[in-house]
Parts: structure tokens; C-alpha cells; sequence
């Protein structure tokens, strides 16, 4: 068993490195003892994503059912057939992540399925399943005690929220003409303008001040990988705010590769941007 779990995290880490190469830097940064469990969640959201993005089969909703009844079976008994599904149990039964998370995670990939409109409530709703929880499932692996991580949960909370808002404004093209999606609860894809990116980016200059606060608070351990992503989304942040509502339609914004590693080399230094 140990042999399967070893390649099973081997497997987890290659979905992420193929997948994202900014949070694939950011994990190096971790204390090696942590870097498995990182990977193996990212590993289970991103076959999920692929179910619901990729994957354009009738039975996507069956599919993703399967991987959640699959992922609830196996953290009863400790194994999986899948690998990727494997290392996530392993590690969501060593730090005590439970159903509590992840159900609203398969909560919220379900509402891909259906292109729909979002408000205020949805919008919630899909957020806290898709990103919040994912950041809390990562907090559970950072803390040592239940007391830790109730001080850090909300600030874990914003900072998975901002990234997740910050990716929608990022891929609106993509999202609304290729998926047929507008998640933000405000204007749509046809109106999207000037006013309506403004108060986007508001909001997600606001999940970001209450997270930066928390970044300081993490253990060593974890401090400088969740630092270098707070870097990276805030970089792109300030890209698509100088990016006008027009491009943004028509473009995908992104930090280059030397921008990446600029950001990596200040981070695994310990100089912090203000």
C-alpha cells in the first residue's frame, strides 16, 4: 500500500506541474513535508474541473457524481482505485478534512453543468464551494492545532475567494463565449464595461486586504508558498485593472514567465511587496 500511495502523490504532483506552472512554483516554497498534500488536493479539483470544462459528454453530471461518491467512500476506507482520488483521502484522513468541505466543493462543480445566471446568493454559494473551502482544506494541512486554525479560517476564506474572482475576470471571454458562463452577480458578458470592472475589482481588492493580513499569521512552514501566491494574483490584479473592460473581452490577461520568476526569487528571499 505505501508503494501505491507514493505513486498516487506522484501522480497528484504531475497533474499540477502539467496544469499550473505559477502554483507549481509556489509549492516548492512549502516545507517538503507539506508539498504532497498540496498537491493531492489540487489534484482532486482539477479532474473535477476537467469533468465540468472540459469533458463536453452528455453524462459530465453522472461523471461528477461518481467522483464525489467515489471520494466519500474512499475516506471511509482509506483507499481508492483512483490515484488522484487515493493521495486526496490519505491526506484529507491525517488532517481531518471531512465531508464538511468537501461536499459544497461538488456543490458548486455541479453548478457548471447548466450555464446560468448568478446572484448575490449563487454567487456566494458557487465562491465558498469552489475556492473558500478548497483554501481551507489547505489550511487544515498548514495548522498544527484546531485553535490556529480557527484564528486563520476567515482570512483563508477571502484569500481563496479573491483568486477565484480574480480568475472569472481574468477568463470572461473564454467563459461566456466558450462555456457559456457569467459568474459575477453584476452586468454580463454583452454589458461589460468600465463601471461594472470597477466594482468587480473592488470587491476583490477588499477579499484581499482582510487575507493579507492572515499571510503573516501562517507557520513557517507554509508562510512564503501562500505569500508568492498572494504576489501572484495581486500582479495580475493590477494587470487587468490597467486592462481596459474592452480587451478584457477580447483577451487573457497574464503574468509572464519572467515575471514569475522575479516574484519567486523576492519571495523565497523574504521580500515582501507592500
Amino acid at each position: 500500500m505505501d508503494l501505491y500511495t507514493t505513486a498516487s502523490y506522484k501522480a497528484s504532483k504531475l497533474i499540477t506541474n502539467e496544469y499550473s506552472t505559477s502554483f507549481g512554483l509556489s509549492i516548492r516554497l512549502f516545507e517538503t513535508s507539506l508539498r504532497p498534500h498540496i498537491y493531492a488536493i489540487y489534484g482532486l479539483v482539477r479532474i473535477a474541473d476537467e469533468i465540468v470544462d472540459t469533458y463536453k459528454g452528455e453524462d459530465r453530471l453522472q461523471l461528477l457524481n461518481d467522483l464525489e461518491t467515489e471520494t466519500t467512500r474512499a475516506l471511509q476506507s482509506g483507499y481508492s482505485p483512483n490515484p488522484i482520488v487515493h493521495a486526496f483521502v490519505v491526506t484529507a484522513r491525517y488532517y481531518d478534512i471531512t465531508d464538511i468541505l468537501i461536499a459544497p466543493f461538488f456543490t458548486s462543480m455541479r453548478m457548471d453543468i447548466t450555464p446560468q445566471t448568478f446572484d448575490q446568493s449563487l454567487y456566494d454559494t458557487y465562491i465558498y464551494g469552489s475556492a473558500e473551502v478548497v483554501g481551507l482544506m489547505c489550511l487544515k494541512v498548514f495548522t498544527g492545532d484546531a485553535d490556529q486554525y480557527d484564528a486563520l479560517k476567515n482570512g483563508a476564506c477571502h484569500l481563496g475567494a479573491a483568486y477565484q474572482k480574480v480568475n472569472f475576470l481574468r477568463d470572461i471571454a473564454a467563459d461566456a463565449e466558450g462555456l457559456g458562463r457569467w459568474y459575477f452577480p453584476v452586468g454580463s458578458f454583452a454589458t461589460f464595461d468600465e463601471k461594472t470592472k470597477t466594482t468587480v475589482i473592488s470587491d476583490i481588492e477588499k477579499d484581499f486586504d482582510i487575507a493579507s493580513k492572515t499571510i503573516t499569521q501562517l507557520p513557517a512552514s507554509s508562510r512564503k508558498a501562500v505569500e508568492l501566491s498572494y504576489q501572484y494574483y495581486s500582479l495580475l490584479l493590477k494587470q487587468l485593472k490597467l486592462t481596459s473592460a474592452s480587451r478584457l473581452k477580447k483577451q487573457r490577461i497574464r503574468v509572464s514567465d519572467m515575471q514569475k520568476t522575479a516574484l519567486f526569487i523576492r519571495t523565497s528571499l523574504g521580500i515582501r511587496r507592500a
